[in-house]
């Protein structure tokens, strides 16, 4: 009788442990998620920041600078809801300004283009791996959320389950293309 009730109390001191270390690890992958956020969150405004810098330089073409200063001041000011469409339609109107390479060279050929140009280039190729980034810890968090032992004793607690950021993050070919 007492062994009985030993190998009981181990084995539910066992199991015990299993849910707080799995409870642990999925605490971490939402703090990895918060982090990631952030991380995307910055690269979107420093590339809307950059773009409107670049849209008002007097350095682009009026109609160029207004499309660009247009969707980059909506990415800026969209709401939660709207972020991921306002950010996409933001690199749909880089990718018609600097669709060839044509007008990336006029911008570096005014005086500190070289300078906005690079910093632009690096802002758009931030932003698809900042969102990858994003988007691993989500799927992560979301498959062992999945998993039974997850729902069953409610080890996620009350934290909102994990929500992908998609949108067309594509950078305009003339952007992509330089190593610099």
């Amino acid at each position: 009788m007492t062994a009985t009730l030993i190998w009981i109390l181990a084995g539910v001191v066992l199991i015990g442990l299993y849910l707080s270390w799995t409870a642990g690890r999925l605490d971490r992958l939402h703090a990895r998620i918060d982090a990631a956020r952030a991380a995307l969150d910055a690269q979107l405004l420093r590339r809307a920041s950059v773009t409107q810098e670049l849209a008002t330089s007097g350095v682009l073409d009026p109609a160029a600078s207004i499309v660009l200063y247009e969707a980059a001041h909506a990415a800026r000011q969209a709401e939660e809801d709207q972020r991921e469409v306002a950010e996409s339609e933001l690199s749909q109107a880089l990718r018609a300004v600097f669709g060839d390479a044509g007008q990336l060279e006029e911008v570096r050929a005014a005086p500190g283009g070289e300078e906005a140009a690079r910093e632009l280039t690096a802002a758009v190729r931030r932003v698809p791996m900042a969102r990858r980034f994003h988007n691993d810890a989500v799927r992560a968090a979301r498959a062992l959320r999945r998993h039974r032992k997850v729902r069953w004793f409610r080890l996620a607690g009350h934290a909102p389950f994990p929500m992908a950021f998609e949108m067309d993050d594509e950078p305009p070919t003339a952007l992509a293309d330089r190593s610099g």
